[in-house]
């Protein structure tokens, strides 16, 4: 009989629960975790990871259909073959899937497969290939993540209406795409089928793409994507679906208010996210505003020994994000359990990165520029742009720039903006700066290796204060 009583229990195994489940482990706890699907969660089996898989074939592609800009030729015709692209992708996952179930063995982090509900607090049942079997813990993790959200009037049904699921497994290319939602999963799902060669329509209901960002950003990605051959549509909304034979007839009322009907062969919606908290047993245990659970800067909820992180709490909804409250929540149980060694940190949330991976990327943290000035700050920003930079222009990833924005009155780094190549491995200097509460004066000291893009990191920070040296 497997044992059924631990210190901590981890109902969801996605990058939230694995890493809660691994740093309880590590911290001596005798720890389990319960997954109704794959171990991995959605991001490496469903989403972050897969979908880089399918972006980097479809750079790949664009690489080689532009050969003749670096000087090369390649004979013959360049095509995608969607099938390998997918399954390449596929295998990705595996992989990863793969090495979660390892780690799992090696931190000695008993695994129950199926179906939990919480039946109190620190309780609950399992129904999986195992039949049902009741657990105990002293403390309870939930990471049990989200899901897509549907339209009301057009659910997705795998055939003509997808979400992100049914975008990375697709059975036939799409002729032309309707993509509801310019967020991260949409922008970069309107990138990958863009580069395969599908025409792609993008329909935002802000008045600009990737609204989160900086509105520079914005406004140089929707151009970017426009040059790309894309249909940019923003301040406009789809007011109605309709599945045909062929494919999907959408109404779409445009920023002027003017309403019209148009064929697409498919459709993608990525409007946001539904948190699981449905049926799992959390109705009277805890706070939920939306559906998402409430928890302190620890992770608690208002049941003792009842603890949430990831997606099913307030956003940001990033797997990096999740991971980091995973290890917060893990030790403070076991501080709570009587060990002294740990110091845990609420998590800081102005300090958290975020990353799309369209083509030309983005990535930020912090404040964007109109945000700053909103919460009072009198603002000292510079922009550089990457045609002033020289491993850029030999990459032949001459588009792009880094925007930095500081306190004026302290020097303090408030927030940096970037679009253009390799910008998702650039970002993490000035989170790292950001952490480490740096200034502008640290900053200019700080010597950046030639010749690399992250030297524009370097000269952005210099235009802020009218020093830029490149341009």
């Amino acid at each position: 009989m497997a044992d059924t009583n631990y210190d901590v229990i981890v109902l969801g195994s996605g990058p939230g629960g694995y890493v809660a489940a691994i740093r309880c482990a590590q911290l001596g706890l005798k720890t389990a975790i319960v997954e109704r699907e794959l171990l991995g969660g959605i991001c490496l089996n469903w989403g972050c990871i897969p979908t880089k898989a399918l972006l980097r074939s479809a750079e790949i592609l664009h690489y080689a259909q532009h050969a003749e800009d670096y000087g090369l030729k390649i004979a013959g015709k360049i095509e995608a073959d969607l099938e390998a692209v997918v399954k390449r992708s596929r295998g990705v996952a595996k992989q990863l899937n793969q090495g979660v179930t390892h780690l799992m063995k090696k931190n000695n982090i008993a695994v129950h497969m199926g179906e939990g509900t919480l039946t109190g607090p620190t309780s609950l049942t399992v129904k999986g290939e195992k039949g049902e079997e009741k657990l105990t813990a002293k403390h309870v993790i939930v990471a049990t993540g989200a899901r897509a959200g549907d339209l009301p009037f057009a659910p997705a049904d795998g055939e003509r209406v997808w979400t992100y699921r049914h975008a990375m497994t697709p059975k036939e290319m799409p002729k032309k795409l309707l993509v509801i939602g310019s967020g991260a999963i949409g922008i970069e799902f309107a990138s990958f089928y863009n580069d395969m060669g599908c025409d792609v329509t993008v329909v935002e209901m802000l008045d600009r793409v990737v609204p989160v960002e900086d509105k520079d950003v914005s406004a140089f990605l929707e151009k970017s994507l426009t040059k790309q051959g894309m249909t940019i549509m923003t301040g406009a909304g789809v007011e109605d679906l309709k599945v045909t034979d062929k494919g999907v007839r959408a109404k779409i009322k445009d920023s002027k208010g003017k309403v019209s009907e148009t064929e697409f062969s498919h459709c993608i919606t990525a409007i946001g996210i539904v948190p699981n908290t449905e049926n799992v047993g959390l109705e009277k245990l805890v706070e939920m505003d939306r559906g998402f659970i409430q928890i302190d800067d620890y992770g608690r909820t208002k049941s003792k020994g009842l603890w949430a992180i990831g997606d099913c709490t307030p956003g940001p909804w990033l797997a990096h994000k999740a991971s980091h409250e995973g290890v917060t929540t893990a030790e403070a149980i076991a501080k709570e359990l009587g060990n002294k060694d740990v110091h845990p940190h609420p998590l800081d949330r102005a300090n958290i990165p975020g990353c799309t991976y369209c083509h030309p990327q983005i990535a930020s943290v912090g404040l964007t520029e109109a945000k700053a000035k909103e919460a009072g700050y009198e603002v000292k920003a510079g922009t550089f742009p990457f045609i002033g930079n020289g491993k850029a222009i030999a990459l032949g990833e001459a588009e792009g720039f880094v925007k930095t924005v500081f306190d004026a009155k302290t020097g303090e780094l408030l927030g940096a903006h970037m679009v253009g190549a390799e910008v998702t491995e650039m970002i993490q200097g000035f989170v790292v700066g950001k952490t480490l509460e740096t200034t502008e004066a640290e900053l200019m000291q700080t010597v950046f290796p030639h010749p690399t893009i992250s030297e524009s990191m370097h000269e952005s920070v210099l235009a802020s204060y009218g020093r830029a040296l490149h341009i």
